[in-house]
């Protein structure tokens, strides 16, 4: 690796009308950020201080609303930065971090959403062996695999990533996300196969594994009574709504890398902050209202009106 790494900067020319609406852009932000850190924390900490939610499906809640808060973490204080900030710029190493963290987090997102249908599969389907299938070695082994595997994957890619050479130092984005391919001299071979095979590994085949195991669901309570029926969409309605929201953030993360440089840049800030400001923001308020026993315990936080 090259040794001044450390001293080269990218320059994030993203932004719009910084100078202008630069306060705006931060107390807009920082609330956001500050909603999303409480927001998720006061449903893992539900999650965690009630021992009948100490279930496979709401330990899968706590570690993907987790993964929420790392996914906000690796981005918005930097941007915070930037607002208040005369220059925008970030070190290439510092991009490299925040490029693995931000994609390693992301398939990690999808990895859990697998297990969790997994879990409703089993639950619903399967409800006489489902203490003997869903064991805590099972739910452990399937959490360590979601938290292990996408970062063995990135790593693979921030190191090649590390070792090519720049002949752009200007990033048009915000953050060090897929626009960072744009700064390389030559696009390299071995980078865009363990690309591919990351994109397959990482949200391809666990969406089709999630949409699959929803769709026989869905198949088997339709054949059975209506009380049967309830209880699965009561349980995997919330779940596909996050894979939904999820999935078009990565296809919007997808478009913005490869489409033109000529688009608006007002439409690739607003399509850039899709990817950071909804999914976030989503998750907890999806599990708080929707997920009937979570709700119950949260309606019992709020201070009751006298």
């Amino acid at each position: 690796m090259d040794n001044s790494l450390n001293l080269t900067h990218i320059t994030l020319s993203g932004y719009v009308e910084i100078s202008k609406y630069r306060y705006l852009y931060f107390f807009i932000m920082f609330a956001v950020y500050v909603l999303i850190i409480c927001s998720n924390s006061a449903i893992v900490y539900i999650i965690c201080s009630h021992r009948d939610l100490h279930k496979p499906m709401y330990v899968f809640i706590a570690a993907l609303l987790l993964n929420c808060f790392t996914y906000s973490t690796t981005v918005y204080p930097k941007l915070l930065i930037d607002f208040l900030s005369e220059e925008q710029t970030i070190s290439y190493s510092a991009c490299l971090l925040q490029f693995f963290t931000f994609y390693s987090v992301g398939g990690s997102e999808f990895l859990l959403l697998a297990a969790m249908a997994y879990d409703r599969y089993v639950s619903i389907c399967k409800p006489l062996r489902y203490a003997a299938i869903m064991t805590k070695k099972i739910v452990t082994a399937l959490l360590i695999l979601a938290w292990t595997v996408p970062p063995l994957h990135i790593s693979v890619l921030t190191i090649l990533n590390a070792e090519a050479k720049i002949c752009k130092y200007d990033l048009n984005g915000i953050f060090c996300n897929n626009t960072m391919y744009k700064i390389y001299c030559l696009s390299s071979r071995s980078v865009t196969v363990i690309g591919v095979v990351a994109l397959v590994d990482l949200v391809i085949l666990p969406m089709l594994f999630t949409v699959f195991t929803y769709a026989k669901i869905f198949i088997i309570s339709y054949q059975s009574c209506k009380e049967f029926r309830r209880k699965a969409a009561e349980t995997c309605f919330p779940h596909l709504l996050v894979l939904v929201s999820f999935s078009c953030l990565v296809l919007y993360d997808v478009i913005i890398a490869r489409v033109d440089s000529d688009i608006p840049k007002i439409a690739r800030l607003i399509m850039t902050l899709q990817i950071i400001l909804y999914h976030p923001l989503f998750n907890p308020f999806i599990y708080g209202l929707k997920m009937k026993e979570i709700s119950k315990h949260l309606k019992r936080c709020l201070p009751r009106k006298k």
